[in-house]
């Protein structure tokens, strides 16, 4: 296999890696806190950088050092991911019991109309609220940090294949990189996708957004802890 056909399969299995049932609950957790399709997609991209962050520093340091992560600490890490997505979908159940989110169709000045969630905690009667809120504009640290840590849990895996099959360190740290692009790419899609539906259905966007927040929240919840019992407990038990 030529180099320039390893960096491409790098790609694609990257674009491949996003679409992981633990990746995505994470990502959907966090669109949840969003209400436009451009916050949604920042948290995807925000994801997908973090993930490529840690691949390329812990992946590439233990590529070049020509080491193997130990079982054990592969297991830890991904042990932990599914505590943090647990804590993520108790953390989305948790605000939807909590804040009073609801959507509306508005305007600010003579700017084009947009559908906006946001919530009335803390207030008065709905009639009552003066509806002012603010469009965030920091980065999405909160989703550069998960896609971190899946990116460390990752790295183990990844880094075997890498050494297993790819010739030369520069080119398995080249693979590593593009894998790591096409997991930025593939998840701003996924983001995409989970946002439109959101969009699509506004006439009734209050009760799909609960249903939709709820069924994340279980199945992050759900994911986590499987596989917290399946990597951190079954595994371990066996090895």
């Amino acid at each position: 296999m030529t180099a320039l056909s390893i960096l491409v399969v790098g790609l694609l299995l990257g674009m491949q890696h996003a679409t992981e049932a633990d990746h995505l609950a994470a990502v959907a957790t966090l669109a949840t806190r969003q209400s436009s399709l451009a916050q949604t997609l920042r948290q995807g991209v925000a994801w997908g950088l973090g993930h490529t962050l840690t691949l390329l520093l812990f992946g590439g340091a233990v590529l070049l050092l020509g080491q193997v992560i130990s079982p054990t600490l592969g297991q830890a890490l991904e042990t932990g991911v599914g505590l943090m997505l647990v804590l993520l979908g108790a953390d989305v159940l948790r605000r939807l019991v909590r804040d009073r989110i609801h959507f509306h169709v508005h305007r600010h000045g003579p700017s084009v109309a947009h559908v906006h969630a946001h919530s009335h905690r803390g207030e008065g009667r709905h009639a009552d609220s003066s509806h002012r809120h603010a469009h965030p504009k920091r980065w999405p640290l909160r989703a550069l940090a998960v896609g971190m840590m899946h990116g460390l849990a990752g790295s183990a895996a990844l880094v075997v294949l890498t050494l297993q099959t790819i010739p030369s360190v520069g080119l398995g740290v080249g693979y590593i990189a593009l894998f790591g692009l096409g997991s930025i790419g593939g998840m701003a899609l996924l983001s995409v996708v989970i946002a439109v539906p959101l969009k699509l259905s506004s006439g009734y966007l209050t009760r799909v957004h609960h249903a939709m927040t709820a069924l994340i929240g279980v199945f992050s919840c759900a994911l986590g802890v499987a596989m917290v019992v399946e990597i951190g407990y079954l595994k371990a038990l066996l090895a």
